[in-house]
């Protein structure tokens, strides 16, 4: 036998940690995926529960899970990345060991059918993310082999230790932790499987606005404040009435004061009329030196 397998598990982690410092001289990052510490669950919120609880569904996972649970309990997940259709990671035991998942992406049938059936029913992008929703959304959504969750014929995963199985407890602690990135982040999901989570408001939505089946009468500003996550003032939500005398607009009644007004013209001055004096009557002078009178 050889001596890997007397080889105690203390002297295994050991060996791992003195690689992994030998490895972060050399200017490699390691930082270790946090966990909640105290608590039996590692997940809390709707995204990281729904993730971990689809994956325990399969018994092809069932078996191989629990043995990454400890894995990632004792901080041994490094560098736990979740991008589009690729999750990696670097988990240390006997070595460090590179871990990568590949996810395929969310069929476009499969996504039409999945807002076809959610339309209408998603409250706001917040909601959707924070896990609020209502039961008929989480039965789509959840639903084991028709859901948004992959099956398991969708993921590929990869461990360069020498398992030959195709979950080691390296991968299933990193499947754990992926519902932890998903508890902080449920974003990160929706890259994962390659849709735009704002695609099943964007249908419910348009739908309503549109007055589908189930629209009812129309929304009001009150449901239009729920459905966008904007408030509404009194003005925009109040409908126009059509007997109302459309005012000017802005432009014309700013043209209309600041016209000059002409002038009307003025009525023209009369002119009084001058009297001329009258001319004095120089009195005669009789040749006697005396004035004479006239009768």
């Amino acid at each position: 036998m050889s001596w890997y397998q007397y080889e105690s598990s203390e002297e295994r982690k050991a060996g791992a940690q003195r690689e992994l410092e030998r490895r972060r001289k050399r200017g490699e990052e390691f930082v270790p995926l946090v966990v909640p510490q105290g608590s039996r669950k590692l997940v809390s919120t709707f995204w990281g529960k729904a993730w971990c609880q689809h994956l325990e569904k399969f018994q092809d996972y069932e078996y191989r899970l629990p043995r990454g649970r400890s894995y990632l309990r004792q901080g041994l997940v490094y560098n736990l990345s979740v991008d589009a259709g690729l999750v990696t990671a670097q988990v240390s035991g006997s070595s460090m060991y590179e871990v990568s998942v590949r996810v395929a992406p969310l069929q476009a049938e499969a996504w039409t059918d999945m807002k076809a059936a959610c339309a209408g029913q998603v409250g706001s992008l917040l909601d959707l993310l924070s896990g609020n929703l209502g039961t008929g959304v989480m039965a789509v959504i959840c639903d084991r082999d028709k859901g948004i969750f992959p099956t398991p014929k969708e993921i590929k995963m990869s461990c360069t230790c020498p398992d030959w199985a195709d979950m080691c407890k390296h991968v299933a602690a990193v499947m754990y932790g992926v519902g932890v990135k998903f508890d902080s982040d449920g974003a990160l999901f929706f890259r994962l499987r390659q849709v735009h989570p704002a695609d099943l408001m964007a249908v419910g939505a348009g739908e309503l606005l549109a007055g589908g089946e189930g629209a009812g009468d129309g929304l009001s500003g009150e449901d239009l404040s729920a459905l966008f996550g904007i408030e509404l003032s009194a003005q925009e939500e109040a409908a126009p009435q059509e007997d109302a005398p459309k005012r000017p607009s802005r432009e014309i009644r700013t043209l209309v004061s600041t016209t000059p007004k002409k002038k009307k013209p003025s009525a023209p001055k009369r002119v009084k009329a001058v009297e001329k004096p009258k001319p004095k009557v120089k009195p005669k002078v009789s040749k006697q030196g005396g004035a004479s009178s006239e009768k």
